[in-house]
């Protein structure tokens, strides 16, 4: 039987044999620009969900089921029903329009795996940090690497069910943020919300690279 097809990613070998990537999974042919975004924040705050809402192709994790050999060495405060964790990176992509494809990584949450930020953070224009209002101290580190590299990046507030809700002026004011790092809401399971954020980014980016220098 002659399997062959009209469809370029149909599986030469029949339709019950994997082809090649899914049509979703292919680069459009408009795109002229691709930025390399990550994702930080601290342990449980919702990088590998906001990846995943907001891919258009199947996204790429590498969760692992937590053990006892995390017992003592990670918090769990405000997550203790966390069972899985990300041990090296999260992979998406999204098309911002037709021309502008963001690559988006998803760092590890957990201090001990934070060695693997120098590969992920390279090549890197900027980034979203996420922010849990339960427990804004995981996140403090998070920003303090983020001043030293240099790297923009604009914070998302993840509101969880049942935490607290302050006042944006009170969550930049706690985590010591100047006046021109963008502050949004940010629901990491809504792929509206995650796209907004990113836009955010993506504008503050540009009034980055489009400021005149300061006099000499």
């Amino acid at each position: 039987m002659d399997y062959r097809s009209s469809d370029p990613y149909a599986s030469p070998y029949g339709p019950d044999t994997p082809a090649g990537p899914r049509r979703e999974d292919v680069l459009p042919a408009s795109a002229t620009a691709a930025v390399k975004v990550v994702i930080v924040g601290g342990f449980g705050v919702g990088k590998t969900t906001l990846v995943g809402a907001v891919s258009e192709i199947r996204p790429l994790t590498t969760e692992e089921t937590m053990t006892q050999a995390g017992v003592g060495v990670d918090d769990l405060a405000g997550v203790e029903h966390k069972t899985e964790t990300t041990v090296a990176m999260d992979f998406g992509r999204i098309s911002i329009n037709e021309q502008l494809v963001l690559y988006l990584f998803g760092t590890p949450g957990q201090e001990r795996f934070w060695f693997l930020w120098n590969g992920l953070f390279e090549g890197a224009l900027g980034a979203v940090v996420l922010l849990d209002t339960r427990r804004l101290e995981v996140s403090y580190d998070v920003i303090g690497r983020l001043e030293e590299r240099g790297v923009p990046f604009v914070v998302g507030v993840n509101r969880f069910p049942g935490s607290p809700t302050y006042p944006m002026a009170e969550l930049r004011a706690a985590m010591d943020l100047e006046d021109s790092v963008p502050m949004v809401d940010c629901d990491a399971r809504d792929r509206g919300s995650c796209r907004d954020t990113l836009l955010t980014l993506m504008r503050y980016l540009y009034t980055l690279t489009t400021a005149s220098p300061e006099p000499q």
